[in-house]
């Protein structure tokens, strides 16, 4: 399997800051190429949402190169790698709670995993970033969601990566086949977007080049920035290619 790519990150026309970091890396290992991409969205309204962002997505790539691709070559199974993740997320939650109490402040970010190996992939999910699959249907391109968003009323999350306790991410696993596609972003990105302009912008079957894919993550980001979006945008997409 191989991957064509795109990255879109902007902090919007409004807010100061960009609080949102993302995460894209693949290597070609004797099993194939070992993809991980990852949104995490610092939470507004609290300090340092850059912070915590940066340091999870920091965490995350750190432990791409250190355990996944041995995890890899050792053939070792799902579960194995679920629980690694696991025990990432609580050491996360530590080391922010720690950071917290020594800045007294409160702090967190969602967060958005995704790992590609051979035609398996693993998502971790926490907060209000999504992932999106998309994949050509009989008689049109298909958008489907795969992560719930941990949110009460319109922007209190339930479940982040922060201060605030040790939260396990939901876990998804499946197959996925050549010519699908995968979109991590943050709200900011599909807030003012529907799933039907998402299909017809982002459709695996018309983007060969990775050019073609930033440009069309440029093209929805500012879209959704003429309709009023007022927070950070990013979006991470990965079409699952042969050749």
């Amino acid at each position: 399997m191989k991957y064509m790519t795109g990255i879109y990150w902007n902090r919007g026309s409004v807010t100061p800051d960009n609080q949102d970091s993302v995460v894209l890396q693949q290597v070609l290992t004797a099993r194939g190429r070992v993809l991980l991409a990852a949104v995490c969205d610092g939470m507004g309204g609290l300090e340092q949402g850059e912070w915590a962002s940066g340091y999870v997505t920091r965490r995350i790539q750190e432990w791409f190169y250190e355990f996944m691709l041995r995890a890899v070559q050792r053939k070792k199974p799902c579960w194995v790698i679920r629980r690694s993740m696991e025990r990432l997320v609580y050491h996360m939650q530590e080391k922010i709670l720690q950071y917290s109490i020594q800045e007294k402040i409160s702090l967190g970010t969602t967060m958005t995993v995704l790992a590609i190996v051979e035609k398996t992939y693993f998502l971790w999910h926490l907060g209000d970033s999504r992932a999106y699959r998309i994949y050509n249907g009989r008689k049109q391109t298909k958008v489907m969601c795969v992560t719930r968003d941990h949110v009460k009323g319109r922007n209190m999350l339930t479940k982040c990566v922060g201060s605030f306790g040790y939260e396990k991410p939901d876990f998804i696993t499946g197959n996925i086949r050549s010519g699908q596609a995968v979109l991590l972003c943050s709200d900011g990105f599909y807030h003012c977007i529907t799933q039907q302009e998402m299909a017809e912008v982002l459709d695996p079957g018309r983007l060969r080049e990775e050019e073609q894919i930033t440009r069309r993550l440029r093209e929805i980001g500012e879209a959704c920035m003429r309709r009023g979006e007022r927070d950070n945008l990013s979006a991470v997409y990965v079409k699952v290619t042969d050749r």
